[in-house]
């Protein structure tokens, strides 16, 4: 038993606790299994990134070694440090999931905990959608995009309670058990948005959430107990804290429980670049593809974005430029997109971020707030305006108020097993590439989730060099 009904802790909790596979309708379990391959696929090109080598000689060295893997290194240590090594992976390059309303990447926080604990793939499947639809539904009750505007870095904040529902349901806590990792999750929430200008922490923040949520579900799991009703206590709770003057929401912890997916809403990244900036790229990209338009005779670019995006996707970009900084920035994003027509990690190379087409090019772009995005529907908040001013005095215009991905225009399943067959393949041999697709397809027919784990070990090449 919890300690009460009352408030939307509790209710959580029991939620989370009761939940069964087969309570989770058929698309929404598929929908999952394909989030947790582009999980997957993004982990596996994190590995040997420049800065996640850097990120794990560190760890390593402060945990040493143990049995839980650390993906496409060959390299094993403790649990947590596996945790957050393979959630910084998944955080790597900016190719990761994120939910439109709720700001999260729900992947780096799901999947990292799955791996590091012992259950069947039918238990892991289920454990995840449990920590996809907690995230987004704590972001809410924050008023989610808001977190952005104030400067928080929102997924680790709410990110901790993804993490330890996951590893707290994999581990089979009962609700009681559940409401102490809420409480030890709510209490290690944190991160501040300026790691995104050229900190590599910014890679790991979720990192530090996954493992503070693993650590989470692991001490309830020992009855080390946790704040009660970590959402409810109007001092020093969870809400009453990060919501302090902005009117929390705490109705939206439980709203449509069983009911409404979120899983259903997160959205899958084509270009890689944070989410606010998907608007502005899908925008130049269907300019340039119609109007063939000639970089050289382009006099300004302008970009009107809301709130949250502009505050998290703008300010004038100054060298070095580093990739972190460039993955966040929305003039450097419309930049590239528009000379060499892709966002991917070519894109974020040394020679790339410091090419003088580009810093040419970065100089005609102008960003602006625009109040009457803001002031629109939710589902619109994300929305970008588009001018482009040529030399000659003509005008190229695009709106895109959802970019593909979201929820109104959301990337296939198939799509989303091209993208991993295009980021894993050149990575490993193809029979590790099929055999990891297969496995985390038929999630839900393993009996050890360690099976994936022993395909996802073994060393991977490296992306950029």
């Amino acid at each position: 038993m919890t300690t009460t009904p009352n408030g939307v802790t509790v209710p959580l909790a029991e939620w989370v606790a009761g939940l069964r596979l087969a309570d989770i309708p058929e698309p929404t379990r598929t929908r999952a299994k394909h989030l947790l391959l582009d999980g997957v696929a993004c982990g596996l090109v994190g590995a040997q990134l420049p800065w996640s080598r850097v990120a794990a000689d560190a760890v390593l060295a402060l945990e040493g070694t143990g049995d839980a893997v650390v993906l496409g290194t060959g390299r094993t240590t403790s649990a947590p440090a596996a945790v957050l090594l393979n959630s910084t992976f998944i955080q790597g390059f900016e190719l990761d999931d994120f939910h439109p309303l709720a700001p999260l990447h729900s992947n780096s926080l799901v999947l990292p905990v799955l791996l590091a604990t012992v259950g069947t793939g039918a238990d892991a499947l289920t454990a995840a959608v449990a920590g996809f639809e907690v995230g987004p539904r704590v972001g809410l009750a924050l008023h989610g995009a808001e977190m952005l505007s104030r400067g928080w870095h929102s997924g680790p904040v709410f990110g901790t309670h993804t993490a330890a529902m996951a590893a707290g349901k994999l581990r089979g806590l009962d609700s009681r058990g559940l409401e102490d990792a809420l409480g030890m999750a709510g209490t290690q929430s944190g991160g501040l948005m300026a790691a995104q200008y050229e900190a590599m922490s910014k890679r790991m923040q979720h990192g530090f959430a996954a493992r503070n949520g693993f650590y989470a579900a692991g001490l309830a799991a020992a009855g080390y107990t946790g704040i009660k009703q970590v959402f409810d206590r109007p001092y020093g709770g969870f809400l009453a804290v990060f919501g302090e003057g902005h009117d929390p929401d705490a109705s939206q912890i439980v709203a449509g429980l069983g009911r409404q997916w979120h899983t259903d809403v997160i959205m899958v990244k084509s270009y890689a670049a944070q989410g606010g900036l998907h608007g502005t790229i899908q925008a130049v990209l269907e300019l340039r593809a119609e109007h063939d338009i000639d970089p050289a005779a382009v006099e300004h670019i302008e970009i009107r974005v809301g709130h949250a995006v502009y505050h998290h996707g703008w300010w004038k970009p100054q060298r070095p430029l580093t990739s972190i900084g460039a993955q966040m920035n929305l003039g450097y994003a419309a930049v590239v997109a528009l000379l060499d027509g892709a966002v991917m990690p070519q894109q974020f190379t040394e020679d790339r971020l410091d090419a003088e087409d580009v810093w040419a090019l970065l100089d005609r772009v102008d960003v602006q707030l625009d109040e009457s995005i803001e002031g629109g529907a939710p589902q619109e908040r994300f929305a970008t305006e588009l001018t482009i001013t040529l030399a000659d005095g003509a005008v190229r215009h695009r709106r895109i108020e959802q970019p593909h991905g979201g929820p109104a225009d959301p990337v296939t399943n198939d799509e989303l097993v091209g993208k991993y067959r295009a980021l894993v393949g050149p990575l490993v041999p193809p029979a590790r590439l099929a055999a990891i697709e297969k496995t985390v397809l038929r999630l839900d027919e393993l009996t050890d989730l360690g099976e994936l784990a022993e395909l996802l070990a073994p060393p991977v090449a490296r992306v950029l060099d």
